[in-house]
């Protein structure tokens, strides 16, 4: 057992060290392309629908899978698929910064999700592992801070490099992290651990792969298909349907079925996990869209969109220290809601963004989201597995995992896709109370720049027009995040109170106890 060889030894902390290097790598590649997403999309010639392929993709391929990593390391063992991850992450990293083209970069960032997706249960086990029961509190908040920290300190650092180098850094800086990662597991984890062999249910997993590529695929492809107007997108969402339905019967009938039936029949885990999925949605789809809002629209420097999007790490990294304190004092379904409430009060100052706003409101609601999702992050995972029996837990770490990351792919191509047919429909309801014959309004713009009775003037009004169109299709997306922030509260309250799960034989917060 590698607890045994590693618990007491003297390289715990040089271990520690080595597999956070691989979790803060992996957990950065989620949003460190964020910021850089217009600069790649003039490199590659994307339109803005297209170019949220890099972080979907990236997500669809670890969401993937995750649910594999326990049954490779019972194959395998954990050292050897430790390495083979870094290993293949970081080339595939090389690979993404030398794309020329969006398909390139697309299927590399899908090798990146598929080799990275088994960094984070794997470091997680092994931090377990090698540190006694009575310091596991510890190395969980270490293991949580770069989990939740990766992502939202992606933005800034991928501007600062985008700004100072080029685009491409953003995965060339992998180098580097993944040299060490690997260099320090290869040498200080002594002991290939094995985990327990699961016969694992291949018919299951593919149906569920099916399912996840075809719907996300039906997502993305949807605003330059026409929706249902297209024979693809009907072929998609049929793909999605049956392999969903198949699934699912297979999970209920099988013998050994992909996912325990004893995680669908616990409330507190069933609930906790779709809010997780909602929480993907929330925490994702605003970091995708406010990039191209700021660099496109409003006209912001790369670093400086990165470093107006930093309070919301600063703000996730305090509320993590304190919410550690108030886990097992306060009801966690208060400090979840607690949490929502931030993030909704967040996404609704954003909803009254405007073109001639200041930094101001961006650095502020940035921060109170920041402050939302760390207050969120580790009690809603204390409920999570609060009634689950010890031996559900990596099964469940890995169905919570995956339906959050879906949620977190699905929303970036809703709000990306709702604000693509959104600009659309506002600049042709604003075009169609503009005449250019009516006197009024050539005497208001006489003499300006948007003067519709000149050719330049008329395409110079059009384009003040679209950008309007566009700054109230960025506000419809953030009001619609409001509005799934207040929808998922309710839902709280299905789950069991912290005292009636503590009083269970196996009482567990698995992740950060």
């Amino acid at each position: 057992m590698l607890a045994r060889a590693d618990s007491g030894a003297p390289n715990k902390w040089a271990i520690t060290i080595s597999i956070m290097l691989a979790t803060v790598m992996n957990s950065l590649d989620t949003t460190i392309a964020n910021v850089a997403l217009p600069h790649i999309q003039g490199s590659v010639s994307a339109s803005q629908d297209q170019i949220t392929w890099v972080l979907t993709s990236y997500i669809v391929a670890a969401t993937i899978m995750t649910p594999m990593t326990g049954w490779l390391a019972g194959r395998i063992g954990r050292k050897l698929l430790f390495l083979v991850s870094i290993a293949g992450f970081t080339v595939a990293s090389v690979l993404c910064g030398i794309s020329g083209s969006l398909a390139e970069i697309v299927g590399f960032r899908l090798l990146q999700g598929l080799f990275g997706a088994a960094l984070i249960p794997l470091s997680q086990a092994v931090l377990l592992d090698i540190w006694p029961k009575e310091k596991q509190g510890q190395a969980m908040a270490i293991w949580g801070a770069g989990a939740i920290l990766g992502p939202i300190m992606g933005p800034a650092l991928g501007g600062w490099l985008t700004d100072n180098l080029t685009w491409r850094w953003v995965f060339f800086i992998n180098v580097p992290i993944g040299l060490l990662a690997y260099t320090g597991v290869w040498m200080f984890i002594s002991n290939n651990k094995h985990d327990i062999p699961k016969k694992f249910d291949f018919f299951g997993f593919g149906m569920l792969t099916v399912f996840i590529g075809a719907f996300q695929l039906m997502l993305d492809r949807g605003p330059t298909q026409d929706w249902l107007n297209s024979r693809e997108i009907w072929t998609e969402m049929v793909v999605a349907g049956l392999a969903l339905y198949l699934f699912t019967v297979h999970a209920i009938t099988a013998k050994n079925p992909f996912f325990d039936r004893a995680l669908a029949r616990d409330r507190s885990f069933v609930v906790a996990t779709v809010v997780g999925f909602f929480l993907g949605i929330l925490l994702y789809s605003s970091m995708a869209l406010l990039p191209s809002m700021l660099e496109v629209l409003m006209g912001y420097p790369v670093v400086t969109t990165g470093l107006v999007m930093m309070p919301r790490g600063l703000g996730a990294f305090a509320a993590m220290f304190i919410v550690g304190q108030l886990v097992g004092r306060v009801d966690s379904r208060l400090l979840v809601a607690f949490g929502l409430f931030l993030s909704g009060w967040a996404a609704w100052m954003m909803s009254r963004f405007s073109l001639d706003m200041t930094a101001g409101p961006l650095i502020i609601s940035a921060l109170i989201q920041g402050l939302g999702t760390g207050l969120i992050f580790v009690p809603l995972t204390t409920l999570a597995f609060a009634t689950i029996s010890p031996i559900y837990r990596a099964e469940g770490s890995s169905v919570f995992t995956l339906v959050r990351n879906l949620g977190s792919s699905a929303g970036i191509s809703i709000v990306v896709a709702l604000q693509t047919n959104n600009v659309e429909t506002v600049h042709s309801g604003l075009v169609g109370h503009i005449n250019a014959g009516d006197p009024n309004l050539a005497m208001q713009l006489a003499g300006s720049a948007l003067n519709p009775s000149t050719v330049a003037g008329a395409a110079a009004l059009n384009g003040e027009i679209t950008r309007q169109s566009a700054m109230v299709a960025y506000v419809d997306d953030f009001w619609l995040m409001v509005l799934i922030t207040v929808a998922v509260v309710p839902l709280l309250f299905l789950m069991k109170a912290p005292r009636a799960a503590a009083a269970k034989p196996d009482p567990a917060n698995v992740v950060h106890e």
